[in-house]
């Protein structure tokens, strides 16, 4: 799993003015929408005796444990602590991790990394959100597989004629054409021919009974999203999945579907019903893939020129682990009671105010005294 990345843990539209559980990489975070509309991200764990701060209310703008009662600001420092006497101050060590929010394209990301922001990578554009002529529908399921699995899954194009076969694909033109793919630091994609089936339903009352082939689009852009953008003869279907990986072996797919046909609301749920199809489609396939995680090696695996995009992907991420952006044992904390572990991701502050850098003291494996550290 990578850190140092913009992560979309959240539809904006179902962020309120109350505390809200998310997990990503491995960590809780509570969220909540401010009264001025922001949308603050702290780590969902009270510095005190541990209380799950999304349990707890809100005063004001302030998030307060349900245990007892320490309120913290948005920034993660505490402002109050109900039972202090009159005159006795709050501790430096009384705050948490505060993560950097941004709310765009329908979705609340946060910077999971103590990076700079001049350093950090981009979030992903989505040119069709905003766009009158494209109307989006929300969906979201979580599947018991790596979230590189499921990202590898969607860029990849030759299974489409054996697990969509009859709906998406053609299992008697199975054929890929080499495909040229464009990459940058964060990003690559390619166009791929496809043949597809009969296009039947509601899509067959527009299309031609039978295509020679279409046009698809697949992307992936670092850290989790992988885009699928295909070209109808009616309209162009595009998908966002924001695979938030929850755990290793567990994924939170969000995924957000845009259609410049059938625009309106009547027409939203039978666009889901067809999402649901091909992911349930897919999900059988992908939370049986063994091993269950990436390899590191690109050698362990066979690959084709077909699976070019996956190429790239996997070469990338070797780059940023060599980096140190990957998740390792620094990151994870142990405490006194053997076998009891939790991942922590260093929030900016942490860098940015050495008086501060040591108010979060975690015990990491094989040592008792110093806090836990991300790679530079």
């Amino acid at each position: 799993m990578l850190k140092n990345f913009w992560y979309a843990i959240a539809f904006a539209h179902e962020v309120e003015h109350r505390p809200s559980k998310v997990t990503c990489l491995g960590q809780d975070f509570v969220i909540w929408r401010r009264r001025n509309g922001t949308v603050a991200c702290l780590s969902d764990l009270c510095v005190h005796r541990g209380g799950a701060l999304s349990m707890g209310t809100l005063v004001e703008d302030r998030v307060t444990c349900p245990y007892h009662g320490w309120e913290y600001e948005a920034d993660g420092s505490c402002v109050r602590i109900p039972a202090n006497p009159p005159g006795r101050g709050i501790p430096k060590k009384a705050r948490v991790d505060s993560y950097p929010v941004v709310e765009k394209y329908g979705m609340v990301w946060a910077f999971l990394g103590d990076l700079p922001e001049e350093r950090r990578p981009p979030i992903p554009h989505v040119a069709e959100h905003g766009d009158p002529s494209f109307r989006p529908v929300y969906w979201q399921t979580v599947l018991e597989a790596n979230y590189e699995r499921a990202m590898e899954n969607v860029v990849d194009a030759a299974h489409t004629p054996f697990v969509h076969g009859s709906f998406l694909g053609d299992p008697d033109k199975p054929e890929i054409p080499d495909y040229e793919v464009t990459q940058d630091e964060w990003h690559a994609e390619a166009d791929i021919r496809l043949h597809p089936p009969v296009s039947k339903g509601l899509w067959g009352m527009l299309a031609p009974k039978r295509l020679d082939h279409v046009v698809v689009t697949n992307g992936w852009y670092l850290p989790n999203v992988v885009k699928l953008h295909v070209r109808l003869p009616f309209g162009d279907l595009i998908l966002y999945d924001h695979n938030i990986p929850l755990s290793q072996n567990r994924t939170l797919v969000k995924l957000v579907g845009y259609r410049n046909f059938f625009p309106g609301r009547w027409a939203d749920g039978n666009a889901l019903k067809r999402i649901r199809r091909i992911f349930e489609q897919d999900r059988k396939v992908v939370e049986a893939q063994r091993p269950e995680l990436l390899p590191y090696d690109l050698a362990a695996e066979l690959h084709l020129r077909s699976d070019a995009l996956q190429i790239a992907y996997r070469r990338r991420r070797q780059e940023l682990a060599e980096q140190g952006w990957f998740l390792d044992d620094g990151d994870v904390v142990v405490g006194d009671v053997p076998r009891r572990e939790a991942t922590v991701i260093p929030s900016p502050a942490r860098r940015d105010n050495p008086e501060l850098a040591r108010a979060w003291v975690h015990k990491t494996r094989g040592d008792d005294h110093e806090p836990a550290r991300s790679a530079e």
